[in-house]
């Protein structure tokens, strides 16, 4: 077996077969994502799980260049969950698939936030993929998995459906934002 055959056929389909098994009333897990703005310079230290990403800002925002941007960050979020799910799909489908590869293109605007231009988001848009997948499964077996993976990919459907975000603010104390702190 060549390609992703053997990792399909012998690491994908066990794990998916306890995920189909899985009561429908499971607790959801609790994902945490944990960000900190090193020091003067402003670079994102995020912290998942035992795993560490940096992120900056390009030139034209003040920042070093050191990391992805957040926008691309999301991107590639993305194109890592559609790359996955479609391994996933693929072997609870039985579709051999010999290559994934994901291409993300999304639009950024660096002077969208200007009062010049109004408002508009700084936020990634007319955001689109490509997936170049090798397989010798027919065109309808390809378009039925293609079908699954936007049907059930996490990353994509947090885009594509509405999402409620909450937040709030913890005020420390002596913190440069706090207002006593300034009174002394």
């Amino acid at each position: 077996m060549t390609g992703w055959r053997p990792f399909l056929a012998q690491h994908l389909r066990a794990p998916l077969g306890v995920r189909a098994s899985a009561s429908p009333a499971a607790t959801p897990q609790t994902v945490t994502a944990h960000v900190r703005a090193e020091g003067w310079s402003g670079i994102r230290s995020i912290r998942i799980r035992d795993f560490q990403l940096l992120s900056d800002s390009g030139p034209e925002c003040a920042g070093f260049h050191v990391g992805p941007t957040s926008p691309e960050l999301q991107l590639g979020a993305l194109g890592s969950c559609l790359t996955d799910t479609f391994l996933s799909q693929a072997a609870e489908r039985g579709v051999v698939l010999e290559s994934v590869e994901v291409e993300i293109i999304g639009a950024l605007d660096p002077c969208a936030d200007t009062l010049d231009n109004g408002y508009l988001s700084l936020c990634p848009r007319d955001i689109s993929y490509t997936a170049h997948l090798c397989s010798p499964a027919s065109a309808d077996e390809i378009e039925a998995l293609h079908a699954a993976v936007e049907r059930v990919c996490p990353v994509l459907n947090l885009l594509v459906q509405p999402q409620s975000v909450r937040g709030s603010i913890v005020l420390e104390v002596g913190s440069p934002l706090d207002p006593a702190a300034s009174r002394n």
